[in-house]
C-alpha cells in the first residue's frame, strides 16, 4: 500500500509542473514528511545523519496567515482518474464535540405518584379477583395479574386454585394477618412502614423466601444487620437465616452468639433451640470453645513477640553501652555523659544494672547466680547475632563464636530458632514504623 502511494505521487509529479508546485507548497508548510521502507526512496537519505540534513535547509519563520489555508483545506493531488472520490471536508471551527454524561445501563426512576397509585390500588382493592385467607379468618384482597407477575410461586398457586363467583381463594397460613397485608402491599408498591417491618421482620423473611421475593428478603436482612438483631432474637434469626438461605446473616448471628455467649445462653430462644435442635446447640458451643482457643493462642503469640522484642532491645542497648557508652557506664576510652543525658534506648537502664551486677558478682558462674546466668545468655545471643566478631566491642563476643563449634546440634537448633524469632520481631516493628511514617 505504501509503495502504491509513493509511486502514485512520483507519477503525478512527473506528469504536471503545476502539480509539482502544489506538492512543493504543501511539503514546505506541512512540516511533516514520513520516510517509510520503499524502493522509491534512496538509501542514502536513510543512512545520512540528521544534523547535516538540517543545516542544508533554510527554514524561516512562517506567517500564520500563510499556514492557515493549508491546514483548513487539503491540497488535492492530480490524478488521471477523474472518478476518484473526493475526501470529506474538514470540520468547521464552530463544530464542537458534544460531551454526553455517562449513564448506567439500567436506569429507572419511579416517582412517588406512581408508588402511591399502586399503594391505593392494593388498599382500596379496585377490581380485585383474589381473596387471600389468613390464620385470623380474615381476607386480603388482591389482583391475580399483579401477584402472578411479582411471584412465580404465587402464579402457580393461583393457577391451581378454584374460582368461585369470579373470585379466587388462596391461603397463606402460619403468619399473622398483619404480616400478610404487609407482604402483599410490598408486591404492589415496594412500600412499607418501618414500625411494621420491625414487628413482622421474621415472618417477612419466611414469606419472601418461600414465595421467591428477593427484594423484600434483602430489605429484611439489611434491617436486621443494621441494628435489629438483639440477644433475645438472635437464636431465632440464626435458625431462619439457615433455613432461608441467608449465609451472611447466619454468620453475623454466630459471631454475636460467640461474643455474648453467657447472656444469650440464658434467653428463652436458647432454651427453645436446645429442646428442638440440640445439634445446633452443640455446634454453637464448639464455636465458642474454638473462638476462646484462638483468642488464647493470639494472646500467647503476642506475649512471645513482646519477649522477643525486649530481647532485641536488650541487644541494641548492650551494643550501645559497649560501643558508645551511656551515662555512667561504657568503654574505657569514652567520656561518659553522667546521669544528665537522656538515653533513647528503653532497655538501657535495666541492662546497666545487670552489667554492674555482673562485673561485681563474686559467684560469676553460669549456673550459680540467676542474674549472671541471664547476662551470659544475653552475651551469647549477641554473639550469635553479631556479624563482625573481630571488631566488636561487646565482651566475650569472639569467645562465644568459637564456643558454637563445640555445642551439640540440639542446642544449636534452639539458639537458631531464638535468633530467627528475635530478628522477625525486629523486622515486624520496623515495617510497622515505616508504614506509620508513610501514613502521617
Amino acid at each position: 500500500m505504501i509503495q502504491r502511494v509513493f509511486s502514485f505521487v512520483g507519477q503525478t509529479i512527473k506528469n504536471s509542473e503545476e502539480d509539482r508546485a502544489n506538492f512543493d507548497y504543501s511539503f514546505q508548510y506541512s512540516g511533516k514528511f514520513y520516510l517509510m521502507a520503499s524502493p522509491a526512496i534512496d538509501s542514502a537519505w536513510l543512512s545520512s545523519p540528521i544534523k547535516p540534513f538540517c543545516k542544508s535547509l533554510n527554514v524561516g519563520e512562517a506567517h500564520p496567515a500563510d499556514i492557515l489555508p493549508v491546514l483548513e483545506a487539503p491540497v488535492p493531488f492530480a490524478s488521471d482518474n477523474s472518478n476518484a472520490p473526493q475526501p470529506p471536508p474538514l470540520p468547521s471551527k464552530n463544530c464542537t464535540r458534544t460531551k454526553y454524561s455517562e449513564r448506567p445501563l439500567e436506569y429507572s426512576v419511579v416517582p412517588k405518584e406512581t408508588k402511591d397509585t399502586w399503594d391505593n390500588l392494593f388498599k382500596k382493592g379496585y377490581g380485585a379477583d383474589v381473596c387471600i385467607l389468613t390464620n385470623e379468618k380474615s381476607c386480603v384482597l388482591a389482583h391475580s395479574n399483579v401477584l402472578s407477575i411479582a411471584s412465580p410461586v404465587l402464579a402457580n398457586v393461583l393457577r391451581l386454585s378454584k374460582v368461585k363467583n369470579g373470585m379466587r381463594y388462596i391461603k397463606i397460613p402460619g403468619v399473622p394477618h398483619g404480616a400478610v397485608c404487609m407482604f402483599i402491599r410490598f408486591l404492589y408498591s415496594s412500600c412499607y412502614e418501618e414500625e411494621e417491618l420491625q414487628k413482622f421482620v421474621l415472618h417477612l423473611i419466611v414469606l419472601s423466601h418461600f414465595y421467591s421475593i428477593p427484594s423484600l428478603k434483602r430489605v429484611c436482612i439489611c434491617s436486621l444487620e443494621q441494628g435489629w438483631l438483639t440477644r433475645e432474637n438472635v437464636i431465632d434469626v440464626l435458625q431462619l437465616a439457615r433455613n432461608c438461605d441467608a449465609p451472611r446473616l447466619a454468620f453475623i448471628c454466630v459471631r454475636m452468639v460467640v461474643k455474648n455467649f453467657k447472656s444469650i445462653s440464658l434467653t428463652e430462644g436458647w432454651r427453645a433451640m436446645r429442646r428442638a435442635n440440640p445439634a445446633l446447640e452443640q455446634e454453637l458451643v464448639e464455636s465458642v470453645v474454638e473462638a476462646d482457643t484462638r483468642k488464647q493462642e493470639r494472646q500467647r503469640k503476642m506475649e512471645e513477640k513482646k519477649v522477643y522484642l525486649q530481647l532485641y532491645e536488650a541487644m541494641e542497648a548492650l551494643l550501645h553501652i559497649c560501643k558508645d557508652g551511656c551515662r555512667t557506664i561504657g568503654p574505657r576510652d569514652k567520656v561518659l555523659k553522667g546521669s544528665q543525658g537522656a538515653c533513647n534506648f528503653p532497655a538501657c537502664k535495666g541492662l546497666e544494672t545487670l552489667v554492674r551486677h555482673f562485673s561485681n558478682c563474686k559467684t560469676r558462674v553460669p549456673g550459680g547466680c540467676v542474674h549472671c546466668k541471664r547476662m551470659w545468655q544475653l552475651l551469647e545471643l549477641h554473639s550469635r547475632m553479631c556479624n563482625e566478631p573481630d571488631s566488636c566491642k561487646v565482651p566475650l563476643c569472639r569467645h562465644f563464636k568459637e564456643k558454637m563449634q563445640q555445642q551439640s546440634k540440639k542446642d544449636e537448633t534452639k539458639w537458631k530458632v531464638l535468633v530467627s524469632k528475635v530478628i522477625a520481631a525486629k523486622n515486624a516493628v520496623g515495617s510497622f514504623s515505616s508504614r506509620s511514617k508513610g501514613l502521617f
